[in-house]
Formats: C-alpha cells, sequence, structure tokens
C-alpha cells in the first residue's frame, strides 16, 4: 500500500498468517458455567461484550494492558468455536502464543485472539481499548491523518477474502516446462473457498486450481469433512512463456472476490491488503 500513498504501521509481506490446530475450553461453555446461556445477545445485568484483558502490557494503554473484546452473541455461539486456548498442535501453548491461556476467535482478524489472558469481563459496551477504537480499522481512501475521525467507523471483525502464492517468490528464475504454482486461500467469518483462479498472463486468462485441506483429500466448501475456519491449499500446473506475472484469487461461499488491485483498497491505515497476489517470473536456460 506504501507504493501507493504512505501508510502507518507494521511493515507486514505476503502471507502475514497462522493456520494450526487449537485445543482448549469453548468459552460458550465457561460463560455458562457462570449462568449465561448459550446463546445470548445480553445478559441480565445488560452485558452485550465479551473483554479479554491480557497480562502483556503496552504503550498505546499507557502502560496498562492489552484488550479487545467480541460480542456476546459470538461469544456464547456454540457453533463461533470461540476457544480459551491452552493447547496448539497437540501441545501446550509456548510462550510467543500465549502460555498459559489465550483467547482464539477464529475467522477474526488476529489482534481480537488476545494472548497471554489475564481476566474476561461482561460490558455493556464494546471495549474501549486502543486496538479496538483507534486501530485496525478500514478507513476509504479519502480519509487522511489529518481529517480521520477513528469513531466513525466500527472495529475490524472477520477479514475479508485473500490468497497467496507460496511455492514461487517474486522475481524468481524457472526452469522450462511446466511449472507448479501452489498456496492457500482463507475467508473469515467461517466462509468457504468456492474456487482458486489463477493465472500466468497478469490475469488476460486463467485456470481454476485444485482445493484440498488434506493431502489427496478433494475440498467441498461448506461440506461437513471440510474445516470452516481453517486455511484451504490450492494447486495447478502451468506453461509459463519467457517471463510471466503469475496471479492468484480467490472466491468464496458468499461470491466475494479479491479486488484486482490495491489502490483500490488503499486506507491510511495499511490493514486488509487482499488484492490479487502478483508474481513475477521468468524461465532461466542453462548455457554451454
Amino acid at each position: 500500500m506504501s507504493k501507493t500513498l504512505k501508510v502507518k504501521g507494521v511493515g507486514w509481506d505476503i502471507s502475514a498468517i497462522g493456520n494450526a490446530v487449537w485445543g482448549g475450553a469453548k468459552l460458550a461453555d465457561v460463560l455458562e458455567l457462570i449462568g449465561i446461556n448459550k446463546p445470548s445477545q445480553i445478559t441480565p445485568s445488560g452485558g452485550k461484550h465479551v473483554e479479554f484483558i491480557s497480562i502483556d502490557k503496552c504503550k498505546e494503554e499507557n502502560g496498562g494492558p492489552y484488550k479487545a473484546s467480541i460480542p456476546l452473541s459470538q461469544a456464547t455461539n456454540p457453533e463461533a468455536d470461540v476457544l480459551l486456548a491452552y493447547e496448539m498442535n497437540g501441545e501446550p501453548l509456548n510462550r510467543d502464543h500465549g502460555y498459559p491461556l489465550r483467547v482464539i476467535v477464529p475467522g477474526v482478524i488476529g489482534a481480537r485472539s488476545v494472548k497471554w489472558l489475564d481476566s474476561i469481563n461482561i460490558l455493556a459496551e464494546e471495549c474501549q481499548g486502543f486496538f479496538m477504537q483507534r486501530d485496525y480499522k478500514m478507513f476509504p481512501p479519502s480519509v487522511n491523518w489529518d481529517n480521520i475521525n477513528w469513531s466513525t467507523r466500527r472495529p475490524q471483525m472477520d477479514f475479508p477474502v485473500q490468497s497467496a502464492i507460496c511455492s514461487l517468490e517474486d522475481v524468481n528464475v524457472v526452469k522450462p516446462g511446466k511449472i507448479t504454482i501452489k498456496g492457500y486461500a482463507v475467508s473469515g467469518g467461517g466462509r468457504g473457498i468456492e474456487r482458486v483462479d489463477v493465472s500466468v498472463d497478469g490475469g488476460k486468462t486463467w485456470m481454476e486450481a485444485s482445493r484440498f485441506q488434506k493431502a489427496g483429500v478433494p475440498y467441498t466448501s461448506d461440506d461437513a469433512s471440510s474445516d470452516k475456519w481453517a486455511w484451504v491449499l490450492f494447486k495447478v500446473e502451468a506453461d509459463i512463456p519467457m517471463s510471466a506475472e503469475i496471479v492468484a484469487k480467490a472466491v468464496d461461499t458468499a461470491a466475494n472476490v479479491q479486488p484486482e488491485d490495491v489502490e483500490v483498497i488503499w486506507n491510511l491505515r495499511g490493514i486488509l491488503n487482499t488484492s490479487w497476489h502478483r508474481v513475477h517470473v521468468r524461465v532461466g536456460h542453462s548455457s554451454m
């Protein structure tokens, strides 16, 4: 995005995402133990949001703890699968991932999955923490740092449909013949991936990639055998010309599709660049 116009934020590159098997207690079950039914929109005392407070202190909170919240309706919905997690990939959480306990809010940007959990509060209003109210919000291209009004936008929750090519780096040199193009696609809110389109000519023509979550098992979006929160891997083989712009774009089950260009989704905070992933490669020939 900064190539279009300078943005402020941590300089993430492509594929800033992780995918793991999480183990823990469902938040909905824990809340039920203190008398909050599932699902619930509001508690008898007027609570509508569940706030997570971290042990981690940060300068943005003037030395106070990192915190975030989600709606009570999401926290108490068993189908939303919000976890108080203490395991990752079959092992106890390590320190960097939030030991001993963290929140996992699947299908939602990682800023809401609070690590190093200290306490949980039931609130009538949304969490007023810095990272809920003055960061991680999506503004239109017309907003700049002189005219921004943070209160006009809701905190970002679900993440948009996105994909990335992982088998090739930008400006790779490849051997003549067929190449294999592989990567992942994912969409927020538990929406499945309906298809992944790949182009080797910058988007003039397209091929549909095969999709899978487990090796050798074809993926069907919204099928009982698929994991609605996990990424979907894709693969396609193609012959490429002497130099090629390889592009991937994904479509989710709600027919949301990635935008073609980053310029149309530019925002001053630099979040959610889900435009087509483009990788430039050229064919190299060995010489005697």
